[in-house]
């Protein structure tokens, strides 16, 4: 084969490829697409990715799988999106707790959250909820700051585990307000919540799920919320930045996150239809059920909310003496 003939095959390989390649992300998606929650099936998060799955599907044309990746504190999940194909058909819905939380936690991470991944959407917040033992003489965070202030060394605080969102965004609160409380760590959140409403610790900032159907059974009484905003679900209730902490907020948030890499096309794509579901009234109806207000966030909007709370829980792991693993 002549050089001119080599030269001449390569050149049309290459105009091919360059004029077909932004034509496939286009016409993204051409088959399914499969998200994979870090938890469990039938855990809020999973719960809320089912609720617009479908109609994602419906505006994409093609069928949404939901593949659950539990294990390794979201660690299965994550490196399966890692090693995955950057071409939009493998996303994951990221956690506060993998994208934010674990990465001042730890030493060092088998990945970089803004390097390994792209944002798509942010498009839910979950807020935590200060809650007290209904027998204490308690019924504002004024009251409950001079109580705790007042019995130096007795109060305690239960979460779900050393280093979770509920035990740093107390944490956070203690370091703000001033004061200081025992942590109980427990392994899992209805048991945290259920020795509150028992009397074994007084207090906790518990999961707004978990917590609300015995708030609103008078087993627990409500403080406030750790949103910027009142929560619809309980919307007599203030918030922590009312109750004398402008500008705190600490919640749990969910979004999509696709491999670094991927088209930008697709990524326009997955976000303009995400967006579009989350935003409809039947959607945060649904949302609000499960005890969580639909964000939606663009994804520039998202992957600077992201670099924000890496920092913000950073400085609360580093003041509170949280040793890393």
């Amino acid at each position: 084969m002549s050089k001119i003939l080599k030269r001449a095959l390569l050149a049309l390989a290459f105009a091919t490829f360059t004029t077909h390649a932004p034509a496939r992300a286009e016409n993204y998606p051409t088959r399914s697409i499969t998200i994979m929650p870090l938890l469990a099936a039938g855990t809020g998060l999973d719960i809320t990715v089912r609720l617009y799955a479908e109609q994602l599907s419906q505006a994409l044309g093609k069928p949404v799988v939901i593949e659950n990746k539990p294990g390794s504190a979201g660690l299965v999940g994550i490196s399966a999106l890692k090693a995955a194909p950057a071409d939009g058909y493998t996303l994951v819905v990221a956690t506060s707790a993998v994208m934010a939380i674990r990465p001042a936690l730890m030493k060092q991470t088998t990945y970089d959250p803004h390097k390994d991944f792209v944002p798509i959407a942010l498009y839910v917040k979950s807020p935590f909820i200060l809650i007290v033992d209904p027998k204490l003489p308690i019924h504002s965070v004024p009251e409950l700051i001079k109580y705790v202030k007042d019995r130096p060394g007795q109060i305690s605080f239960s979460s779900s585990g050393v280093g979770g969102a509920p035990h740093l965004s107390l944490e956070f609160m203690k370091q703000r307000f001033g004061f200081d409380a025992a942590h109980v760590p427990y392994r899992n959140s209805p048991q945290s919540i259920a020795d509150v409403a028992a009397g074994h610790v007084q207090m906790a900032i518990a999961e707004a799920g978990a917590s609300l159907p015995l708030i609103k059974d008078g087993k627990l009484r409500a403080l406030a919320v750790t949103s910027l905003t009142r929560f619809a679900s309980i919307p007599d209730v203030p918030t922590l930045a009312e109750a004398g902490l402008p500008g705190y907020e600490a919640t749990n948030w969910w979004g999509i996150v696709a491999p670094a890499g991927t088209p930008r096309a697709v990524i326009e794509r997955l976000h303009k239809e995400l967006n579009a579901v989350i935003v409809s009234a039947d959607t945060r109806k649904r949302f609000e059920a499960e005890g969580a207000d639909a964000m939606p966030m663009t994804s520039a909007e998202f992957g600077r909310f992201m670099t924000t709370e890496i920092g913000k829980w950073a400085r609360v792991v580093k003041d509170a003496g949280i040793k890393a693993e």
